[in-house]
This record gives C-alpha cells, sequence and structure tokens, in this order.
C-alpha cells in the first residue's frame, strides 16, 4: 500500500459501487489527480466483537488502512444502502479503526470526505446515515453527494464536479 496518491476512492461493495469507484478514479486521472481505490470487499477484516477485541489487538490490515488514511488527504466513500443505512462491511471498518488508538478522533476530526452511492432504491437514507456518522467523528462532509441507480445512472459532470468541490477543501489543523 503506497502512499502517494491525493485521493483514496474507498468501495463498500464488490459490485456497482465499485463500478462508481473506478469511475471516480477514472476521471480523477482524467483532472491530474492522483487517486487510488481501497475495496474493502478484498480485506479480511475480522468483525468487531468488544467482548472478543481491545485496542490491544488491532489487526494488522486495520493498522495499514488507517496508515494510509492518515497519509492521503481526501476521501470519496462508495457504499451501497444496505437495510436503509450503512453496509456492514464499512461500519465494521470504522468500529474497528474507532479502537485502534487514540489517535483515532484526528484520522477523521477535519478530513474532507465525498459521498456517494449506487443502491436499488433513491439511496437517501445511506447518504443521511453516513453523512450525520462523518459529521459526529468531525469530518468535512462535501455538500454534494451522488446517489445513483439504474432508473439514474452517475453522470460524468456530477462526478467531477464532486472531484473538485473536494480537491479545494483542505484537511483542518484542529491540532492548532
Amino acid at each position: 500500500m503506497g502512499n502517494d496518491s491525493n485521493l483514496i476512492i474507498i468501495s463498500a461493495s464488490n459490485g456497482k459501487n465499485l463500478e462508481l469507484s473506478n469511475d471516480f478514479q477514472k476521471k480523477s486521472q482524467e483532472l491530474n489527480i492522483s487517486s487510488e481505490i481501497l475495496d474493502l470487499t478484498t480485506l479480511d477484516i475480522p468483525l468487531y466483537n468488544p467482548r472478543i477485541h481491545s485496542n490491544k489487538d488491532i489487526p494488522d490490515v486495520v493498522n495499514l488502512i488507517k496508515e494510509k488514511l492518515f497519509a492521503i488527504d481526501k476521501w470519496i466513500i462508495c457504499a451501497p444502502e444496505y437495510n436503509g443505512s450503512i453496509p456492514p462491511i464499512l461500519s465494521n471498518l470504522i468500529a474497528w479503526l474507532s479502537i485502534s488508538g487514540d489517535d483515532f478522533r484526528n484520522l477523521f476530526n477535519g478530513q474532507p470526505i465525498a459521498i456517494a452511492t449506487f443502491s436499488g432504491g433513491p439511496g437517501i437514507e445511506l447518504i443521511t446515515s453516513l453523512r450525520m456518522q462523518l459529521a459526529h467523528l468531525g469530518a468535512q462532509v462535501v455538500g454534494r453527494h451522488l446517489s445513483a441507480n439504474y432508473n439514474k445512472p452517475a453522470e460524468e459532470k456530477t462526478i467531477e464536479d464532486i472531484i473538485q468541490r473536494l480537491i479545494q477543501m483542505k484537511r483542518l489543523d484542529l491540532n492548532k
């Protein structure tokens, strides 16, 4: 996992949201923005269980993801709506990150993040739930989001607009 990207696109599915992640990556490359995709479905992250796990036995894969996320300035999260909310694979990662050391709050605090979804329906429950969770963690969530489905495919101009908005944002340095 190299750390030479300016943008990371986190995909929380191996289907349409991975395709959407690829669309974001393609557009970022056209804009000469270095980017990479983090496909959560390719990682072996155990289900977080507080009865079993503690902040003393963080899986190596979680520590690697955390290091990568600290090193990259801008994030896009592409996730499907699961049962009217955030998909379990993404919630699980956020749970692991939240117990992975005293600096977890700094990982999200002031972090520019954009949200996109390809869902079976409008996807608004995912957008709302994820926006609330990320804001609670202190992230700067881009005001515009992308919500696509089979009846309303993602438009290239929307993808470009979201990338442009995200790239103009600066990570807040709240430790001053």
